[in-house]
């Protein structure tokens, strides 16, 4: 048998078909068996633990859904924020200010003005 690979997760239909499994086995009155690894008890205790990670792993799923949800409006919160400064600091202090230009802003004067081309006047 090679070897099993477990850092990845088992499909869906896997899991579905071993919790079928199991329940038909729980059919099964005489089973009985010296390995302790497949054992009545095992398998239940097996399926139990299964249960209570999946319930914590959603559980903490829903927490970082939550907090990555906060995380996120607090940063668009932030960006209006300073957006918003942003604005105020052009506006009490000018386009050309040394404080617009502090906050991150170009001065007007700075910017690169367009290079008008010439247009070719057709030689008629």
């Amino acid at each position: 048998m090679p070897t099993q690979d477990t850092t990845r997760r088992l499909p869906p239909q896997s899991i579905s078909q071993d919790i079928t499994s199991l329940h038909g086995f729980q059919t099964i009155s005489t089973y009985n068996t010296t390995r302790a690894d497949a054992s009545a008890a095992n398998l239940q205790q097996a399926y139990q633990t299964m249960l209570s990670f999946q319930q914590a792993e959603i559980e903490k799923l829903t927490l970082y859904r939550a907090a990555a949800d906060a995380a996120r409006l607090a940063e668009w919160e932030f960006h209006n924020a300073i957006l918003a400064m942003k604005e105020v600091v052009r506006g009490q202090y000018g386009s050309d200010s040394d404080q617009a230009q502090a906050v991150g802003l170009k001065k007007k004067s700075e910017r690169k003005r367009s290079n008008r081309k010439k247009s070719v006047a057709a030689v008629s």
